[in-house]
Formats: structure tokens, sequence, C-alpha cells
């Protein structure tokens, strides 16, 4: 989606293969991770599960977005209802989980390719390396930060919070928001 200009112009497919408008998401924080069901860093689904809890009653305009992928070692071998059975039994994920998904490569979800492009990992790679890793997009819909796989999810709270703070709106709820005046 060569005319992409924010996370917002994309519409990646949910667990039963319908778009999943991210356009739906204007206006909020969203972390978005590459998930797998099976690798070492499976269990940061519990930490992700409590930053989304431990965030989100105060900043209901923050989100996190799972995509399984099954392109690191075969770790996410599972239909797309394996995957969210998998999720909920076993970490009680809340947060979204979309459809498996392709992060790099030729069949690589427009969405990633963008946020590759954004914010390029070590060295300048555009790739994605492992799972678990993840990109903060800011409510302009623009890449703010990029973790590798190793970074815990409690690691990242503080620079969420400072995004949830600093981005315009941060505050003010749409009902709260002034009207313009002509």
């Amino acid at each position: 989606m060569a005319s992409a200009t924010t996370f917002y112009d994309f519409k990646p497919k949910d667990k039963k293969g319908n778009e999943y408008p991210l356009t739906d998401l204007k206006g909020k924080v969203v972390l978005v991770v590459n998930t797998a069901s099976k690798c070492g860093f499976t269990p940061q689904f519990e930490g992700l599960e409590k930053l989304y809890k431990d965030l989100k009653p105060s900043h209901p305009d923050f989100e996190i977005i799972g995509f399984p992928c099954n392109q690191f070692g075969n770790q996410d071998p599972g239909s797309n209802d394996d995957i969210q059975s998998f999720c909920q039994l076993n970490y009680g994920v809340t947060f979204p989980v979309l459809g498996k998904t392709d992060v790099n490569g030729d069949k690589a979800e427009p969405v990633w390719e963008w946020m590759k492009e954004q914010k390029p990992g070590i060295m300048g790679l555009k790739r994605i390396k492992w799972n678990f890793e993840k990109f903060l997009i800011g409510r302009d819909g623009k890449v703010k930060q990029r973790w590798a796989s190793t970074s815990a999810p409690d690691k990242l709270k503080a620079t969420i919070e400072a995004e949830l703070k600093t981005s315009p709106g941060a505050t003010a709820t749409s009902a709260e928001k002034p009207t313009p005046t002509a």
C-alpha cells in the first residue's frame, strides 16, 4: 500500500478472515505485537495482558493488537480458532488477536511492511527478526518506538504512558474536545 501514510490506512484480517479496519483505532495509542503460541517468548502474553489491564482502565485510548505469525520456526501452526483458544485459556488474553499473518516476505501483511519501513530495526534492517517484536503507534498513526523480542512488556509501560500523556488530546475524550468555531 504505497499511498499509506499512517497506521490507520490498513485493513488486516481478523480471526474470521474479515477486514479489521485500523481506522477504527484512530486517535488511540496502539502496541502492535507479532505473536506465536509455541515460542520461548510466548509467556510474554501474560505480561502483555497485565500491561493491557493496568493501562486500559485509566486510558481507554490504549490498545494492544496481536498478530499471530508462523514464520519463525513454525511456532504458531494452529488455525485461527486454535490460536484464539490458546491465548484465552492459557493467558486470559482480552486484547484483540487478529488472524494469522506473515510479517516478512512476499506475502507480508502491508501494515507490517509499512511499520518496518517507518522504524527499521538494528542496523537499519527492514525485517522482523523473531516472534514478539513490538511497535508503538501514536495517536497520529505514526510509529513511535520499536522493541525487540527480548523486551519484556513490563519494561514498555513507562514509554507507553509517556506517549499517552504527550500525544495530542491525551486527556480529552471526544465529548470533551472543544468544538471549532467559525
